[in-house]
């Protein structure tokens, strides 16, 4: 499954790591891609194996605000 997720909150490239290595320590993840600048989220995903809420609560403990 594909889902584009606005967050905001990320400043730089590190926001950016932060928020794909949080992600990709999650059984399902297919594919992440981050970008502070535009404020963006964008993956791939397994909802047999984790659920849209999960992600979004594994970016808000990053310290950043999730919106879709």
């Amino acid at each position: 499954m594909k889902c584009e997720l606005e967050v905001t909150g990320m400043r730089c490239g590190g926001c950016e790591l932060l928020v794909k290595e949080a992600l990709g320590e999650l059984d399902g993840i297919e594919n992440v891609d981050v970008s502070h600048a535009a404020g963006r989220v964008s993956l791939e995903f397994d909802p047999l194996k984790v659920s849209l809420e999960k992600i979004k609560a594994v970016i808000g403990e990053q310290g950043f605000s999730v919106s879709e």
